[in-house]
């Protein structure tokens, strides 16, 4: 498997690690594929504005990433609490409800469009 990764790296296909921090997911991961990115699984971010060990395990988590120069995605951000805390930690991007539920290919033509056209404004 690690040569398949490899082989996409030098192609410049982006590699991430989805769902970092649980199941088979591993810091030794880190040091032996060529991964660019991880993504702090949802489990850790729901409840970092209320949780204080779920914040620091996310915001280490980051730190390490970027000391490894890898980019960091959170998933599962619900609430503005949660965002405006990624954000101060650092976190390079952030997908979840908070954003947009899961919609066909139409509706999110519709809201991409919506957003592009108020920039700054997140679309609902």
């Amino acid at each position: 498997m690690p040569d398949v990764l490899a082989r996409l790296n030098r192609m410049g296909e982006r590699l991430s690690i989805d769902d970092f921090g649980t199941g088979y997911s591993s810091l030794v991961y880190l040091q032996r594929l060529p991964v660019d990115e991880i993504k702090v699984d949802k489990s850790f971010v729901t409840n970092i504005a209320t949780v204080g060990d779920d914040a620091i395990i996310v915001r280490s988590t980051i730190d390490l990433a970027h000391s490894l120069g890898l980019r960091v995605v959170a998933e599962g951000v619900e609430d503005p609490e949660a965002l405006e805390l990624l954000v101060a930690y650092g976190c390079d991007s952030a997908q979840g409800y908070l954003f947009s539920r899961p919609c066909p290919a139409a509706e999110l033509t519709a809201w991409l469009a919506a957003r592009d056209a108020a920039p700054g404004q997140l679309a609902s």
